[in-house]
């Protein structure tokens, strides 16, 4: 199932009113994970499932907002775009509001995860994104396609013409990209192998195979720094369920490998590349109150909670298709 494209928004800064909107969703998002279950819910074959993810989540945002975004029949609101801004000292965020890409600034070029919707958000965006915050575009060296539905590499063949940037992809999601035949799809390039690793300039980005929301979503692991301490970064390709039983199945299967990965790497960081897990409002976070520490660095018992609720709420998922028959 393509995710669904929202109406687009400039990129700057937020404005007070914006980022009080902006806290207004994510607080929206958040409490309505912790709400008893309407009539029709409680019916719900998943609904158990739902339950035990909410209890897992508790009081933790993040968490919170996961369930949300999982939840059946969610329809995201509009959310601004926000301004580019470090997540790390060498991990850029780069966004339209709705979907995100993100910049990974190594000693030898840099490795950009996703290219957005559209060609024009190359020089509405990515461009001048990396150079505000002291970024050469230029550097781009490769893009990290996560999955092959067109939010994901709109200006990616762009990146490529105007850089020589290679396009990476799974060969599965190539493939469904040369079916789909979707606009602005790029020529086939590089092609991501289960557990690949990509090093760029000592900095090395392992890649895995989560088929689930797409047949060939791909899930990074990698290293990021801040204020001197290092850390182990994980985003998750495709967080959106598929639509049907035999997909939903594919996408928890993906899950417990993966969390053994990020178990043995020591992930205690996570990522995504839409706002469904209080991304935007940690970004906002950071921006305002460095002091107050990194909110992206979860912890590794948090991370690794991160992707049990997501797990939990799968199959709530797989419950209801299957009940649906």
């Amino acid at each position: 199932m393509t995710t669904p494209l929202r109406p687009r928004h400039a990129a700057g800064h937020l404005s007070r009113r914006g980022f009080g909107r902006l806290a207004a969703i994510g607080i929206a998002a958040a409490g309505a994970a912790g709400l008893a279950p309407s009539a029709a819910a409680a019916a719900s074959d998943g609904q158990a499932y739902y339950d035990r993810a909410r209890l897992l989540a508790g009081d933790d945002p993040v968490l919170k907002a996961l369930v949300f975004s999982l939840s059946p029949d969610v329809e995201f609101p509009q959310v601004p775009a926000p301004a580019p801004l470090k997540l790390f000292d060498d991990l850029v965020l780069l966004s339209v509001g709705f979907v995100h890409a993100m910049a990974l600034l190594t000693d030898d070029g840099i490795v950009l995860f996703d290219a957005l919707e559209a060609p024009e958000d190359a020089d509405a965006v990515i461009v001048p994104g990396l150079r505000a915050v002291g970024a050469d575009p230029e550097q781009i060296r490769y893009v990290v396609v996560t999955h092959g539905h067109g939010d994901h590499f709109g200006c990616a063949q762009l990146l490529a013409d105007r850089y020589g940037a290679r396009v990476m992809m799974s060969p599965a999601d190539w493939d469904l990209v040369e079916r789909t035949r979707p606009e602005h799809a790029p020529a086939r390039d590089l092609e991501i192998a289960d557990g690949q690793d990509l090093t760029l300039g000592g900095t090395t980005v392992r890649l895995h195979h989560t088929p689930g929301h797409t047949p060939g979503t791909v899930s990074p692991i990698f290293p990021v720094r801040w204020g001197g301490e290092r850390h182990t970064a994980m985003m998750w390709g495709g967080t959106n369920p598929p639509g049907t039983v035999a997909e939903l199945r594919t996408y928890i299967g993906s899950i417990a490998p993966f969390r053994a990965e990020m178990r043995a790497a020591g992930v205690d960081v996570e990522l995504s590349n839409h706002p469904n897990d209080y991304g935007l409002q940690r970004a906002e976070q950071l921006r305002t109150r460095p002091e107050d520490g990194n909110p992206f660095v979860l912890g590794r018992q948090r991370a690794d909670r991160y992707m049990r609720v997501m797990d939990l709420m799968l199959r709530g998922r797989l419950a209801d298709a299957e009940a649906a028959g």
